[in-house]
């Protein structure tokens, strides 16, 4: 299969708008007669789903929460970007689309990314017209903040809910379709298999999650809108119950999944407390506009907080560091969070970290309390500082907030062309499911844009490209495809059933977890990597061995829907590790510790970046890598779409 990416021709800023003329159409009787599948209801499949529907559409939404508004886009709290400049500070759709480019360490393609800031301050008027509350400034207009990786207030925002209240947006439109019958929702079913009719995508298995019954469903268009994988990792941000079971599924089947190992972890995270927690909260980046990160400059003060000698208040200004103000003068505690959470590393590796575990350092509140005071920083934060305080223990508003980096979103994903149609025809991924506007990192507040751009504005347009060419309704149940893939997942359903082992399922994703954490995480070595690739396969094996899964299949039982996914991300484990081994670059979230730069690299010697930062490779990497799966067992096969920049030549990231 050829990499055909479908990038339009012409000058950037025309090539949205001369795609746009150049799709197809379908008449709205014959809308009427297409039926699409959306697989995810979250703010990508969502927005999506209502759209189609509202085009006229037949379409068939799937969730695994028990409604749409337990989507986990709700925890995307700090805010969305947009090129509107209504701060008038230089912003522009031309500065969004560079910064999110040079963000990404200019490993995205510049069509999609100039398209996703084109379309941004589209979102904010649709939002805002379903009646999003977005916090105003005093004068009635929509506020603005700053975040990471950019000198301008783009983030407009709801307080620390951000997320959440474009979600309920997103749900009324979605509601309305369902109560007009343009959209039929199937909540608490997850999708077991990928349906292939003559090499199309035409419809998918899934299994009810209350009563375990397995079905399958028909369309003429298939798209997948679940999210990313950073449960691989155990311990991460993400609800508990993502997964990359849709997405793998896909790949199974053919579908190229693309930079698995672009993998961001976030800088402010409360810190790992035990061995058996069983995910991680996410502080929002919001905090970062006016708390400070600081750890202090001694071992020795550090280890007195560690235990409990002394409190952070006791620690003399001149004897702390703030060490992202230090290190990236410009941006301080807004650089981007790839570089703030390798930095926050850093200072732990020089054993200052402050939480008990030593994986801890700082976000102070106590000069903004000073210079605004707590009225207003209660404003803008209390529903965090709340979060924090119940989950800590500590008031913040007192005591600085304890943070570290952890896993939160992935850049990778199912590889799609400038339509969001993967490879293979008829399947369309949206959201943080693809791989397609965020490269090797994402800046803050750009996930919901990227879904919302999606769903509302891409998709509904670009769908019909593929739909135009396909006679509606010719693909039902009844085909031996159906039948045959239905029969797949009931297997695998009871072989998982009957290993019986004496192993929980989880304490088989902690141990993969903490494989990819120690050798795919915040730094990945050859060695590290090799020794992974040895490693997963062995704790693979164990688990068809070993794994008990209580209860049956005929009735609700998490054990076995967790059990289900893990047996994808062992497999993915492998792909990711894979990628990260053959990238032979550092870049973005993906940093590689042979591949940084030196205190005798020129640009050190000039100043234009320091020592330790990630260094790419841009003459052997500057392409999206596309794995093609290659069966149980078996190494995937590498395939590239090469990344051409016409527009923006890449330099040296550097934030000093």
């Amino acid at each position: 299969m050829s990499i055909d990416a479908k990038i339009p021709e012409g000058p950037l800023e025309q090539k949205w708008s001369k795609h746009k003329m150049d799709s197809k159409l379908i008449n709205p009787a014959n809308k009427r007669k297409f039926t699409v599948i959306m697989v995810g209801s979250g703010l990508a499949g969502g927005s999506a789903a209502a759209t189609l529907a509202e085009l006229g559409y037949k379409v068939k939404c799937f969730c695994y929460q028990d409604s749409p508004r337990r989507a986990h886009s709700i925890a995307a709290q700090g805010g969305i970007n947009a090129a509107k400049n209504y701060q008038n500070d230089g912003d522009s759709v031309y500065r969004l689309f560079y910064d999110t480019l040079k963000g990404g360490d200019f490993r995205a393609r510049e069509a999609n990314v100039y398209r996703l800031a084109e379309v941004s301050s589209n979102i904010i008027d649709q939002a805002t017209a379903q009646g999003v509350p977005f916090t105003r400034e005093y004068g009635g207009l929509l506020d603005n903040r700053s975040f990471g990786g950019a000198q301008v207030s783009r983030t407009f925002y709801t307080r620390g809910q951000t997320g959440q209240q474009l979600l309920i947006g997103c749900y009324q439109a979605l509601q309305k379709e369902v109560s007009k019958g343009g959209v039929e929702m199937f909540p608490r079913t997850e999708m077991m298999e990928l349906v292939m009719v003559d090499g199309h995508a035409k419809g998918i298995v899934v299994r009810d999650m209350v009563t375990g019954e397995v079905t399958t469903h028909a369309a003429d268009a298939v798209c997948l809108a679940t999210g990313g994988y950073g449960n691989v990792f155990f311990l991460s941000t993400n609800a508990m119950g993502c997964n990359v079971m849709a997405s793998f599924k896909a790949h199974k089947k053919g579908a190229y999944f693309s930079n698995p190992c672009y993998t961001q972890i976030h800088p402010t995270c409360i810190p790992v407390s035990g061995d058996y927690q069983s995910k991680l909260t996410l502080m929002s980046e919001s905090l970062r506009n006016d708390g400070r990160i600081w750890v202090p400059k001694t071992q020795e003060d550090a280890k007195a907080i560690r235990e409990g000698k002394k409190k952070a208040s006791d620690i003399a200004e001149d004897d702390r560091d703030y060490f992202l103000e230090r290190k990236y003068p410009s941006f301080g505690n807004l650089c981007p969070r790839d570089i703030a959470s390798r930095a926050a590393k850093e200072a732990c590796d020089d054993d200052r970290g402050v939480a008990p575990t030593g994986l801890g350092v700082f976000l102070d509140f106590k000069d903004a309390i000073a210079r605004l005071g707590e009225d207003l920083v209660r404003a803008r934060y209390g529903n965090l500082f709340q979060m924090y305080e119940k989950i800590s223990g500590q008031n913040p508003y007192e005591q600085p907030m304890q943070i570290f980096p952890a896993v939160h979103y992935t850049m990778g994903g199912l590889w799609v062309d400038y339509n969001l149609m993967s490879n293979l025809p008829g399947l369309h991924v949206l959201g943080e499911a693809n791989f397609s506007d965020h490269g090797a990192n994402r800046l803050g507040a750009s996930a919901l844009m990227q879904g919302l751009a999606d769903g509302y504005f891409v998709i509904p347009t670009t769908i019909a490209n593929y739909l135009a060419t396909q006679k509606p309704g010719s693909v039902t149940t009844d085909r031996p495809e159906f039948v045959e893939a239905k029969k797949e997942v009931e297997d695998r359903i009871a072989d998982l059933m009957n290993i019986k082992g004496e192993r929980s399922v989880d304490s088989f994703h902690r141990e993969l977890g903490n494989i990819m954490w120690d050798y795919c995480g915040m730094e990945r070595t050859k060695e590290g990597l090799e020794f992974a690739l040895k490693r997963i396969p062995e704790i693979r094996d164990e688990f068809y061995k070993n794994v008990r899964i209580p209860g049956d299949s005929n009735e609700m039982n998490q054990e076995l829907e967790k059990a289900a996914r893990l047996a994808d991300y062992f497999e993915f484990a492998e792909l990711t590790c894979c990628d990260a081994l053959n990238r032979e670059e550092s870049c973005g979230g993906h940093f590689r510790g042979e591949h940084q730069f030196t205190s005798e690299s020129p640009e050190v010697i000039s100043g234009v970046t320091q020592a330790g930062e990630a260094l790419r490779h841009d003459d052997e990497f500057s392409y999206v890598s596309a794995w093609e799966y290659k069966g149980f067992g078996n190494l995937p096969e590498l395939h590239k779409e090469e990344l051409n920049f016409e527009f923006v030549k890449p330099s040296v990231r550097s934030y000093q």
